[in-house]
């Protein structure tokens, strides 16, 4: 098994598969997201936005942007801790051609600013790859230090 390689740029860091790629995006415009594509098409998104953006509004934002994509959309609220992080966020079902596609958005406040993530495959791949998603976000958190301003 080949060790992971490392992103680390604009605030973002974290390790990810050999096998999967990056695309940085909205540099420009003042955006910090990038995107991690694994071989079958599935993928992982973190966006770092500022400290006061509001982690809930951050996750309605993401389903009511998937709901005006997607007629079929269906979601619940989940949660999910990495260490001494507590996110919220929502699990999201919809058709997508002839595929049932699951999204994931978990969205956390911290002293670097709020991170939102956001995970996306078929729901035949969505298991096998939760863990790859899951490795993903604990590890870009693992570099985000915990400090008390926010709690």
């Amino acid at each position: 098994m080949n060790d992971p390689l490392e992103f680390h740029q604009h605030g973002i860091r974290f390790l990810y598969p050999t096998n999967w790629s990056i695309q940085e995006e909205g540099y420009l415009e003042g955006k910090h997201s990038v995107t991690a594509y694994s071989p079958s098409g599935a993928f992982w998104t973190v966006s770092l936005h500022p400290r006061y953006a509001d982690p809930q509004e951050m996750v309605d934002a993401a389903i009511a942007a998937m709901r005006q994509e997607y007629d079929s959309l269906e979601w619940e609220p989940c949660s999910w801790s990495v260490g001494d992080w507590a996110m919220n966020g929502a699990e999201m079902n919809f058709f997508y051609l002839d595929l049932v596609c699951v999204s994931r958005v978990l969205a956390v406040r911290t002293d670097r600013g709020t991170f939102v993530f956001f995970c996306q495959a078929s729901d035949r791949d969505f298991e096998s790859l939760d863990r790859v998603f899951q490795a993903l976000t604990a590890s870009c958190l693992s570099y985000v230090p915990k400090l008390s301003y926010w709690e």
